[in-house]
């Protein structure tokens, strides 16, 4: 598929700023994963999905989301651009078919999947203890 032309340079530098890796989102979750003694891997290619945290060995995957472009549902943050709505939505879809694949993949795979939305990882308690119920169960 061919990518629109941009056709604001104020949108497209805007775009252009958004981070793959290494958001604040990110950070929390890998900080609450060396503070509760998990090791990980980064943004594992090998694994389907490419899980942002995964551990093959104690077979565990940790997906973070942005909840504006995996749609976390009922999220203030989960709102659609009026500007090229149909764009947006073709997008937005894509991503979560792609989620749900990869999730799936891993879940045949053997593998735990947690997904982690950003709005959650204000809370850093909250965070942790999710993280360990997650990870720490007999699986």
């Amino acid at each position: 598929m061919k990518r629109p032309t941009p056709t604001d340079p104020k949108r497209s530098a805007l775009m252009a700023r958004v981070r793959q890796h290494g958001t604040a989102a990110e950070l929390a979750v890998a900080a609450a994963l060396r503070a509760a003694g998990h090791a990980y891997r980064l943004n594992v290619r090998s694994l389907p999905g490419s899980p942002d945290f995964a551990n093959r060995t104690r077979k565990w995957a940790v997906f973070v989301h942005g909840c504006f472009w995996h749609r976390h549902p009922g999220c203030k943050r989960t709102t659609t651009p009026k500007a090229n709505a149909a764009f947006w939505q073709n997008k937005f879809e894509t991503n979560q078919k792609r989620d749900t694949a990869a999730v799936r993949a891993l879940r045949r795979a053997g593998f735990r999947v947690v997904i982690v939305w950003e709005c959650e990882t204000v809370d850093a308690d909250a965070l942790a203890a999710r993280l360990h119920r997650s990870l720490n169960r007999v699986a």
